[in-house]
């Protein structure tokens, strides 16, 4: 039985576009002599549909789509996923099984995930059935995602019923975890259970999301035979050899006719392993070029400040987009140095990418000039650095307006995390590029792309202790505590929820602790109002982080 995975990047509510992809993925399939096309979780909508669910239209339209997917299936059989509603409205999480124009049989989702990103109980109700099919002498079973997660899922009554291969589909996004989880979770399966496993995941960005695809299949062993490539489209083709003396009668029967002569050869489909640094740094670029493409911009700009922050997101930008597309603002103030200033030009010719050095000292004077009846008698403090940062800002949207081009953020999340950012300032922007990269990793990453794509980062914004420049000789270490010991702290109260017992065990300094445990909890008014960001982390500033803002609880 030759199989392929479509592993395929679709866009939520793209009907039409996400037909005519899997239509064109099924249609090569057939060409190399596949005799099942597996497409991933909802490739007919788009997954995460969200609240598009709430609309009964979305659904109806999303069910016209796959009927008009149906009458493009002939010589091969497809199983694809989209959503499915009853006589009553509800709706399920559901894969049909094609073959020459007809739905042979619906899965619907059993286990519906309601933890981190995933909200599938608000959407859906679960199926109650697991029907296994048959085509020739094979028989499979076919479920979603979480059903193959969970240890009680619809899989196991799939192979009490004879099924020699398993069929998921998928919509699992990308994090620094996931991958050898996942991939070890469906070698268990299938040596457990003595079944082929055959795990088609989708692609892409979506939002904050990243589906970094790495489709599977592993053999009745519970070994790797075939994978797909990570954060690309692919194609996955492969021959199995089920063994199959004792075939039980399937809930379904698929017509099947052996095809004649030599089926064109294979290739060892089998991806090279990556570094976490080359993961992340792939989700990024993927995470950016589809948020930009998806939501029809076609160029971005960003504040190249001469720190390590803007390098990344600029570097990253070039790689998703083209360096033809990003534009970078310089916005010296009297406060920055003449290091920084020079290393944000040289590093824009570095890149090839347009700059523009807009001074903003005229402006900030204006500020307080207009400011200083106001503020007589007071001091300098964070009211006027944040003024900075505000202008900055403003400079940037106001070359967004003109020109149609979105602002990309260059935040961290160890800034987010304890609000080392401005509100309508350095916040300011429609999209934040690193937002769930911790400080300590943007340098790990900076540092890979230097050994990869030629020392594109000058090594003088690498070695430079961060600072904001709002104020003279400002350092960030004037504020918070080192990122080599604030990351670790962060990981553990934001990541996986320590408590500050827990959080002892990584650093004895009880008040340092209290301290940054202190400012996240302030922060949470700031990260509302933050832009979506890629998510690369176990626990992100977004769908899986869901805190009050007025929020009085404190460990004692």
């Amino acid at each position: 039985m030759r199989i392929a995975i479509a592993q395929i990047n679709t866009t939520v509510g793209d009907l039409c576009a996400n037909h005519e992809k899997a239509v064109l993925f099924m249609n090569k399939a057939k060409d190399q002599g596949a005799d099942i096309v597996v497409f991933p979780e909802m490739t007919i909508c788009g997954y995460p549909p969200e609240d598009l669910l709430y609309k009964n239209h979305f659904i109806k339209d999303n069910i016209k789509a796959l009927k008009s997917f149906v009458q493009n299936v002939s010589g091969i059989t497809a199983v694809i996923g989209f959503v499915d509603q009853n006589k009553d409205g509800k709706a399920y999480n559901a894969a049909a099984v094609i073959k020459d124009k007809k739905i042979y049989g619906v899965h619907h989702k059993h286990c519906l995930p309601n933890y981190g990103v995933f909200d599938e109980k608000r959407y859906f109700v679960k199926g109650g059935t697991s029907a296994v099919f048959a085509i020739g002498e094979t028989v499979f079973g076919v479920n979603i995602c979480e059903d193959i997660w969970e240890e009680v899922g619809p899989y196991k009554d799939q192979v009490k019923k004879g099924a020699k291969v398993l069929i998921n589909l998928s919509s699992s996004p990308y994090d620094v975890g996931k991958t050898a989880q996942r991939q070890k979770l469906l070698c268990r399966r299938a040596k457990e259970n003595n079944v082929f496993v055959c795990y088609a995941n989708g692609v892409g960005g979506q939002d904050e999301l990243v589906f970094d695809g790495e489709s599977l299949v592993v053999d009745p062993d519970g070994k790797v035979i075939a994978s797909g490539k990570p954060f690309e489209q692919d194609l996955i083709l492969v021959d199995l050899v089920v063994q199959n003396k004792k075939r039980r009668k399937a809930d379904v029967v698929i017509p099947f006719k052996e095809k004649k002569g030599m089926l064109p050869a294979l290739e060892k489909h089998i991806y090279q392993n990556m570094s976490q640094d080359e993961r992340i740094y792939k989700a990024l670029i993927l995470g950016t070029r589809d948020y930009v493409k998806k939501n029809g911009f076609e160029k971005v700009v960003i504040g190249l400040s001469g720190g390590i922050d803007s390098a990344l997101v600029a570097v990253i930008a070039c790689k998703a987009i083209g360096k033809e597309n990003v534009i970078a603002i310089s916005m010296p103030s009297q406060f920055t140095s003449e290091g920084t200033r020079s290393d944000a030009k040289e590093l824009a010719g570095n890149l090839g990418i347009e700059f523009y050095e807009i001074p903003v000292k005229s402006v900030y004077d204006a500020y307080e000039d207009i400011l200083k009846d106001s503020f007589k008698g007071k001091k300098p403090n964070v009211a006027e650095e944040n003024i900075q940062a505000r202008i900055r800002g403003n400079i940037l949207m106001a070359f967004s307006n003109k020109f149609g081009w979105l602002v990309l953020t260059t935040g961290n999340k160890s800034e987010f995390a304890v609000g080392y950012c401005t509100l309508y300032g350095d916040m300011t922007g429609g999209f934040a590029v690193i937002k769930d990269v911790p400080k300590t990793k943007v340098y790990d990453i900076a540092r890979f792309i230097n050994i990869q794509e030629g020392g594109w980062i000058l090594p003088t914004i690498i070695s430079r202790p961060p600072t904001a420049e709002l104020r003279e000789n400002q350092k960030d270490q004037d504020s918070l505590p080192a990122y080599d010991i604030l990351d670790p702290l962060l990981k553990g109260y934001v990541e996986e929820h320590q408590s500050l017992a827990k959080m002892l065990k990584i650093n004895k300094d009880k008040d340092l602790i209290k301290n940054v445990i202190k400012k996240v909890d302030f922060s949470e008014y700031k990260r509302r109002q933050a832009p979506p960001g890629i998510k690369i982390t176990l626990r992100a500033f977004g769908k899986d982080w869901r805190l009050p803002i007025t929020n009085k609880y404190k460990e004692e």
